[in-house]
């Protein structure tokens, strides 16, 4: 007979090996010195969370057949948010003053939510600096909603697990 206990433990495995949802996330952009974050996290396409590692390749002395690979330099991807354009003007205003003081960064929070709208874990960026701000195309003959686009660079991130929560 199986009881309540074994029960969780299988649900916890399930849940463990179960993919997250790649449409239900929050974007929380705050810049050094703000008490909240820019836009609400009203962004509809979040893409570049990536890390990447070269390979240094160092042949051996003497034989022909045999090289050493040896880890090199890691670099971080480009964060591209895209968002509904709205009355507030907020990722325009933070690039500006970005622009006035090259030295303000961001931290950008990224949480992967559950169909439930509960927590399953988030991405930390660190020191985001805004590096493209693009306006909406418009075209009359589309009427389609008007979407502006914000590319930043980072030059950290970890992923925070949520899923025991």
């Amino acid at each position: 007979m199986v009881g309540p206990a074994s029960t969780d433990n299988g649900e916890q495995e399930r849940r463990k090996w179960q993919p997250f949802p790649a449409f239900n996330f929050l974007v929380e952009i705050v810049p050094d010195g703000a008490s909240k974050p820019l836009a609400g996290g009203a962004f509809s396409d979040c893409d570049g969370i990536e890390i990447s590692q070269e390979v240094k390749t160092l042949r051996e002395g003497g034989n022909p057949n045999r090289v050493h690979r040896l880890a090199g330099p890691v670099s971080f991807g480009q964060l591209t948010l895209k968002r509904g354009v709205t009355h507030g003007f907020e990722l325009w205003q933070w690039f500006s003053d970005s622009l006035a003081n090259p030295a303000l960064r961001a931290g950008v929070t990224i949480s992967v939510l559950r169909h439930d709208r509960s927590e399953w874990g988030r991405f930390i960026l660190s020191r985001c600096l805004p590096i493209k701000l693009k306006a909406p195309t418009l075209n009359a003959r589309e009427g389609s909603v008007a979407v502006e686009e914000m590319q930043l660079a980072y030059e950290t991130f970890r992923w925070e697990d949520k899923s025991d929560a």
